[in-house]
């Protein structure tokens, strides 16, 4: 992959945008991994979907408002723009990729006898039940959107992301045209028609047949304009539009700047279109009509695309057949730290308990909060809500502890991207009921994964905390690989208290002994460890530094890590998403490799561990190694003070970093070759993972004693 020119550092920074494109170019790699089961791989199209939408609408988004601010201030913008056409050609490369998968997985399917079919494919019993359902089901939902009207401004009248379909109307006029939106949030994406209704067999069984809502509509496009308009044809093409989703400009510019801007400018940066994707067989005419319309510009992308859109939807295709074409399900595990005592808070001051998810069932953390709920000698509770379930368990158990008299504070993130609105709901929620709602820091994200339970015991108040790597949201917990450490250590449960104190007084002076907080104590506190090993290396001891991150993309860290490989420290990187650091250059990164693993759980914990000369230092955070999460969000990373747990999650490194199966090596050009096993044992690290988890089922105290 050719990179840009940068003079300044020549390729000694991957681009985190092309990173990020390599990244979901693994995500296709599941979807073709014939390893993986028919439907799973479906599905792994359908989350490649939703990422690209999310680059277009946060990392495109963003090159193209740095490409009009660099015009703005006659700079040049050469690079920037270099960039863009590289994304494109990148893009359209995955595009092909994408196509030529989804093709193979529908041949794969038709064996399984799994059809997905059109309109053009309906027997005449079909075509009527159809016609039906959609009377029924669909129209109520549909209100076109006439094209007629020389004033509409179209690209705000279109969602963000939504499916739509173009429609043209021919007769003997002018031809009409109309914008008709898939109502896909209140009618199922998926129709599967009745088997009574279908007249072919395969072997002697009938096949599910799947039509898309798309079709429907598109079979059904007459009944939805006769009387109004007078044609003799009519035909649809799908289409989506991309938006910026950085609306709140005012968090990466200076604000005199913004108000030197025209409004014109302002309006640009706020709401411009970054991408249109439509039926490849569109004809050329009604693409033409569509650009007008949107005032699509040279920046917008344009990508032509099969019939459908939204593939995201595939996530959740409703498949209830065979099932070997899913992945087996691995039941949660029990915790025996857990199971072992009465209740959460004997467990926890037995001794520190982790736990891993979606390996460990999340409903131990909801029991923590549903105790405190209610237990007579909690008096306090305090979290943090980034993400959270639309029908949060957690919450409700913090509305029950207001009712019970307890004192809960929660600390709301508004700007959680895409996650807005769930946050505004419940802050009005818990508001109301009597919650003390925090907002927090007006330019800082509140990112960190916090609860700090304060309850009346024997020898005092003693507190409870829970510091992790993820949200406090029961549907990602079965499907994102997270750690959640829950202690009463003493100091830690201060400092994790300070963090609360520093979100609504941060004027006041704080000091972390232990933990490392984001975004004033980060910086100094990981450059003095790297720079720890650095010294240990150049003094000719062993030094080591092993990371697992979902994204490495800040420039004084990936120096100091190229400045600790040239010491001769060994550095193992375990990266899911974004890599800006190029393994592997002679004299600068011979000593660092990086490997990133995809399989049927998301890779979101952070974990970073430092050889200390043989007393290992090892931390969970919330953080990545990007500069949002060092210098721009309140982020915390908890030490690993237990020797079991310490031993534990090491274990677990050890595992991801040996996977034969599922890991890709990250070279120079990001290509994404798989690690190869060569004569080696297979390892596939999450399998791994949880059948090591499975043996330790014994309780510490249990595993002392014998």
């Amino acid at each position: 992959m050719e990179l840009p020119n940068n003079s300044e550092h020549p390729m000694h920074y991957f681009p985190k945008e092309l990173s990020w494109l390599a990244f979901n170019e693994r995500v296709l790699q599941e979807a073709a991994d014939e390893r993986n089961p028919l439907i799973e791989r479906l599905r792994f199209l359908g989350i490649y979907s939703n990422n690209m939408d999310e680059f277009y609408r946060v990392r495109v988004a963003d090159v193209k408002r740095r490409i009009m601010l660099q015009m703005y201030h006659n700079e040049d913008a050469s690079q920037t723009e270099h960039l863009l056409k590289q994304i494109q050609q990148f893009v359209l490369r995955l595009g092909a990729k994408f196509n030529a998968i989804h093709m193979d997985l529908q041949l794969g399917l038709r064996k399984h006898n799994i059809e997905f079919i059109d309109q053009h494919k309906l027997n005449e019993s079909q075509s009527a039940w159809v016609k039906s359902y959609f009377k029924e089901k669909v129209l109520r939902h549909i209100s076109p959107i006439l094209l007629s009207n020389e004033h509409l401004q179209l690209s705000k009248r279109l969602e963000d992301n939504a499916t739509y379909l173009m429609v043209e109307m021919t007769g003997q006029g002018k031809p009409e045209y109309a914008i008709v939106q898939v109502p896909t949030d209140d009618v199922s994406r998926f129709l599967e028609l009745p088997i009574a209704l279908n007249r072919t067999k395969r072997r002697g069984r009938y096949r599910h047949q799947f039509m898309m809502l798309d079709d429907v509509i598109i079979h059904c496009l007459r009944d939805l304009f006769v009387g109004f308009f007078d044609f003799c044809d009519i035909q649809a093409y799908s289409m989506k539009l991309t938006k910026d989703a950085e609306y709140d400009l005012s968090e990466s510019l200076d604000q005199s700047l913004l108000d030197k801007m025209s409004h014109g400018i302002r309006q640009r940066l706020e709401s411009e279109p970054v991408r249109l994707v439509y039926d490849v067989s569109m004809p050329e005419h009604m693409l033409k009509i569509l650009r007008k319309l949107l005032g699509a510009n040279t920046l917008d992308a344009l990508i032509p695309g099969g019939r459908y859109r939204n593939f995201k939807d595939f996530i959740n295709f409703p498949y209830t057949g065979h099932a070997s074409l899913e992945f087996s399900p691995l039941p949660p595990l029990p915790s025996p730290d857990f199971e072992q005592h009465n209740t959460t808070f004997d467990a926890i001051r037995s001794n520190d308990v982790l736990l891993h998810y979606p390996y460990h069932n999340f409903t131990y953390f909801t029991e923590w909060v549903r105790q405190a709920s209610f237990d007579p000698r909690v008096k306090s509770i305090k979290m943090t809500m980034y993400r959270v379930a639309k029908n949060s368990r957690v919450i409700h158990s913090l509305l029950d502890a207001v009712r019970n008299g307890k004192k809960v504070t929660v600390v709301v993130e508004l700007k959680a991207r895409f996650d807005e609105e769930n946050n505004i709901q419940w802050a009005r929620r818990m508001t109301q009921a009597g919650v003390q709602v925090v907002f927090g820091l007006t330019t800082l994200k509140i990112h960190s994964k916090l609860c700090i339970i304060s309850r009346e015991e024997k020898a005092g108040l003693v507190k409870y905390a829970h510091i992790g790597t993820g949200n406090f949201n029961e549907k990602t917990a079965r499907i994102y690989t997270d750690m959640s450490l829950f202690t009463c250590h003493k100091e830690i449960c201060d400092e994790v208290d300070q963090v609360f104190e520093f979100v609504e007084y941060s004027y006041k002076p704080f000091v972390f002994q232990h933990l490392i907080v984001s975004p004033t104590w980060s910086r100094p506190k990981l450059n003095s460890l790297i720079q720890r090993e650095i010294d240990f290396a150049l003094s000719g001891r062993k030094a080591e530094i092993v990371l697992k991150l979902n994204n490495l993309v800040d420039d004084p860290i990936v120096d100091l890590l190229y400045k600790a490989s040239q010491a001769g420290v060994k550095i193992r990187i375990i990266v899911r998403g974004m890599c800006s650091l190029i393994p592997g250059i002679p004299g600068k990164s011979h000593n660092i490799k990086v490997i990133s693993v995809l399989d049927r759980y998301l890779e979101h914990a952070r974990v970073y561990q430092f050889f200390n000369g043989g007393d290992i230092d090892l931390y969970l955070s919330s953080a990545d190694w990007m500069t949002r999460n060092i210098e721009m969000r309140v982020e915390v990373g908890v030490p690993i003070y237990d020797a079991r747990i310490k031993q534990q999650i090491m274990t677990v490194l050890d595992l991801q970093w040996n996977d034969n199966v599922k890991a890709r090596l990250i070279d120079q050009e990001q290509s994404n070759p798989y690690v190869k096993r060569g004569n080696r044992k297979s390892i596939r690290s999450q399998q791994a993972i949880y059948d090591y988890l499975a043996s330790q089922q014994l309780g510490p105290t249990i595993q002392a004693e014998l």
